[in-house]
């Protein structure tokens, strides 16, 4: 201080003691109140429990899932991708590491659900097992037919919990 007092004299000396006596008083004072209220706690958000599905009882969840809140929507199930594609064969590089190539559509993995508006195609569900199913080659022609379809292509491990808002929730995201 005795710096601020030799460019500004004591009077800003003073005035600046006022001030720091000031603040500290003020935060003394939101200390106390801090300690005089009860301690929010939050409420601890439950863990999804994971539940042991086989690969029929997946299928019938999501299925239920579609009917009850696609509305609006038809669906198929175990549609061919050359049902949505037709019969063709296209280039596509679907590794990094390998050079474009023809993929026929055919070879492409039947898409699990489709939801159609009317007789139009509007979004394709996938369900696969396994943390890496969707690096498969089946799945990878398959999700390369839907998007040059310009249909969202909406992908699910079922080794994961998918629960059901989770579930609801990533449909209407790619219906919208």
């Amino acid at each position: 201080m005795g710096l601020l007092k030799s460019l500004f004299g004591e009077a800003a000396e003073k005035a600046l003691s006022q001030v720091k006596d000031a603040i500290t008083a003020a935060m003394a004072e939101q200390e106390k109140k801090a300690a005089s209220r009860p301690a929010m706690t939050e409420t601890p958000r439950p863990e999804p429990v994971y539940v042991e599905r086989t690969a029929s009882e997946w299928r019938a969840f999501f299925r239920e899932i579609i009917q009850t809140e696609c509305v609006g929507y038809t669906f198929r199930e175990n549609v061919p991708v050359t049902e949505i594609a037709g019969q063709v064969s296209d280039e596509f590089k679907l590794y990094r590491t390998r050079p474009t190539q023809v993929y026929k559509a055919e070879w492409g993995e039947p898409y699990t659900f489709v939801l159609y508006q009317g007789t139009d195609p509007k979004a394709v569900v996938m369900l696969g097992d396994g943390h890496s199913h969707d690096a498969k080659v089946k799945f990878l022609i398959a999700r390369m037919y839907a998007k040059k379809a310009g249909l969202p292509y909406i992908n699910f491990y079922t080794q994961m919990p998918n629960e059901r808002d989770y579930v609801v929730g990533r449909i209407r995201k790619f219906l919208s």
